[in-house]
């Protein structure tokens, strides 16, 4: 295996990403969209899940494609970025046709960044017009770091962010993920310098730091505003290949893809994390050994979401108001 061209998810073919933020109440909206619908389905294992649309995407249930995936900011309020989108797909006339009418389907979940410095004195709710302008700005290439749903994320130690990666395996399969990262654990030894994620490293994508040569199980002591490790954080996800997967096999994937959660944040899946993975396959590659290429997928999907995390920490940059440093300030980078 190794990382596709971009070593992002659109370097699986018809994928494309957009990012809108507002820099003043530190938030902002991730759109995956695609040239065509697609197959979908999401786990989660977090204890305080936020999301719309998820029930569709249960193996029994009768959906058999989404127009779009969210991630957004803004607690409960970000699920609105998902009417914005939904909104602006039916004015392209995207969407499933029921009888005369067209119904974009668009599954959302978000994070909680309610409390990250931002002045969230909105009046009316800013995600729904954010949602739009990301659907507007999806393309196959996009930036990492502090923008979209990622732009006012935290970690215990350091600020989150938006990070991807990809990997091509050997039969040719590409697998891709997406996530924004904002847990109640940390993403950093508790030396706070080295990734747990370092072992799956690959071209110094994360800066090279190589593993903790202390290693230790203690965990790292929260710098979070104690208020936000209480009520609220969440890493959500999104891992895609251009294999053709039914919804049952996209939900096997995503269960494995979050393997790769919990090796690169420790604690992941805590009763205050809303941890979630979506799915997605374009069905480009139809499977020839379904068992055993399934397996080899969501395990790329686990290493590519390990990577697609600590990435997201690593491109991080400073705003005015951070209530938490970066890593890269903090070593000086």
């Amino acid at each position: 295996m190794k990382p596709g061209p971009q070593n992002l998810i659109t370097d699986v073919a018809g994928l494309h990403v957009g990012n809108a933020q507002d820099d003043r109440i530190k938030s902002g909206v991730t759109v995956l969209t695609a040239d065509a619908p697609f197959t979908a389905s999401v786990a989660v294992h977090g204890g305080a899940p936020g999301t719309r649309e998820t029930d569709l995407l249960s193996p029994d249930k009768s959906a058999p494609g989404v127009d779009a995936l969210v991630l957004s900011g803004g607690s409960a309020f970000g699920l609105a970025a998902a009417q914005g989108v939904m909104d602006a797909l039916h004015a392209q006339g995207r969407g499933f046709p029921v009888f005369s009418a067209r119904v974009p389907i668009v599954p959302a979940a978000i994070i909680f960044d309610l409390l990250n410095g931002g002045d969230k004195a909105w009046g009316d709710n800013p995600y729904p017009a954010l949602g739009a302008r990301a659907l507007t700005d999806a393309s196959g290439d996009f930036a990492l770091g502090s923008v979209g749903a990622g732009t006012g994320a935290q970690t215990a130690q350091h600020k989150g962010g938006l990070g991807s990666a990809s990997l091509v395996l050997d039969d040719g399969t590409t697998v891709g993920a997406l996530v924004a990262v904002n847990p109640m654990g940390s993403v950093t030894t508790p030396s706070g310098r080295h990734f747990w994620a370092a072992p799956f490293e690959l071209d110094a994508e994360y800066g090279a730091l190589g593993p903790d040569p202390a290693p230790s199980i203690h965990l790292p002591h929260s710098r979070k505003v104690p208020a936000m490790a209480q009520q609220g954080n969440t890493t959500i996800a999104i891992v895609a290949t251009d294999a053709c997967l039914d919804k049952a096999q996209c939900h096997r994937m995503a269960v494995a893809a979050h393997d790769g959660l919990a090796r690169a944040i420790l604690p992941a899946h805590s009763p205050m994390d809303g941890d979630l993975v979506f799915a997605a396959a374009t069905g480009a590659r139809e499977l020839i050994d379904p068992h055993t290429q399934l397996a080899m997928i969501g395990h790329a999907a686990s290493l590519c979401l390990s990577r697609a995390i600590a990435r997201a920490v690593w491109e991080a940059t400073p705003a005015p108001g951070d209530t938490l440093p970066t890593l890269r300030s903090e070593l000086g980078l």
